[in-house]
């Protein structure tokens, strides 16, 4: 197995017909078919269901598109960082973020690399936490911020913050006092929950504690905005923090006690591939993401405890 051959893989594999893959690839059809038989052969199994108007992958025609895009990607990364090491920071790097992180950083990072990196490509995107990070997984993004990651060999993680959890809801649900409300309190309150998986970890650090939460949740969202309009129209409350609910927390719609007994935090970490080399362009976003956290802790924009 060659570049090539993974090149004219992927292609067949976007394109669902010969044909076309052989006009993207600008080959031969008995070309792209023979090269196709020979992985084939090599794998010793199908890729590919042959049917009346193209074809359709197999599930290890699945698999390997996912090594294969991941390999691609790698390989043009490295290719054009190498041939550009001499010359100003350059080259295409996607970066995916907690919906926190995007509200606290995501325009001055933007900024930063349009004014500092004129010929650095940056591509944001806002997701779940856990939605992020499997976004990394499938080569999907390059650099992710994410909260409470896994631990999982394939990652290299940098924790940079920890985040205290409050409870937020209406006054009417939650009380009108600022005095802390203790864990155990919270199971008797309308609780509005992320839905169970990987982006529910993002909620807290201690899963036990998350279950026995998961268990009482009175309903369970996937969506960010969905639970902040379920909240403000006094349907529940949930454990978030207060950069969560910002603009609701700071009209006065929305209030926020801390949680006691135990106190609930979060972490945060930059999360990368760690088999996909690292270019000039995505050691510097990663360095500036680092440094705009800091800043936005140092300067109370962003209300945590810094993790060196």
């Amino acid at each position: 197995m060659d570049s090539r051959q993974l090149r004219y893989f992927a292609a067949i594999y976007e394109e669902g017909t010969l044909s076309s893959a052989a006009e993207t690839c600008r080959v031969a059809v008995s070309a792209l078919s023979h090269h196709l038989a020979n992985l084939e052969a090599e794998f010793g199994t199908q890729l590919f269901v042959r049917k009346p108007r193209g074809l359709s992958p197999t599930a290890a025609g699945e698999r390997l598109y996912g090594h294969a895009k991941a390999i691609l990607k790698a390989m043009s990364a490295a290719e054009k960082d190498i041939r550009e090491a001499g010359d100003e920071v350059s080259g295409d790097i996607s970066v995916g973020m907690a919906y926190s992180a995007v509200k606290a950083i995501g325009v001055d990072l933007c900024r930063r690399v349009v004014d500092e990196y004129p010929k650095v490509r940056l591509s944001l995107s806002e997701s779940l936490s856990g939605s992020t990070l499997l976004h990394l997984m499938a080569s999907e993004v390059d650099l992710a911020l994410v909260y409470n990651p896994p631990a999982d060999p394939r990652l290299r993680t940098q924790a940079v913050l920890e985040e205290q959890m409050v409870l937020v809801g209406t006054r009417q649900i939650i009380g009108e006092s600022d005095a802390p409300v203790r864990f155990a309190d919270i199971f008797n309150l309308p609780l509005i929950l992320l839905r169970q998986g990987i982006s529910a970890r993002a909620l807290m650090d201690d899963t036990n504690l998350l279950r026995k939460l998961e268990g009482r949740a009175k309903l369970q969202m996937n969506s960010v905005h969905a639970i902040g309009a379920s909240l403000a129209a006094g349907l529940g409350c949930a454990i978030g923090t207060k950069l969560f609910m910002y603009e609701h927390i700071e009209s006065g719609l929305l209030h926020y006690r801390p949680i006691v007994d135990p106190a609930l935090s979060r972490t945060l970490y930059i999360c990368e591939m760690a088999d996909r080399p690292a270019t000039f362009a995505l050691e510097t976003v990663r360095s500036l993401m680092v440094n705009l956290v800091r800043l936005a802790v140092t300067a109370g924009k962003w209300e945590a405890r810094l993790v060196d």
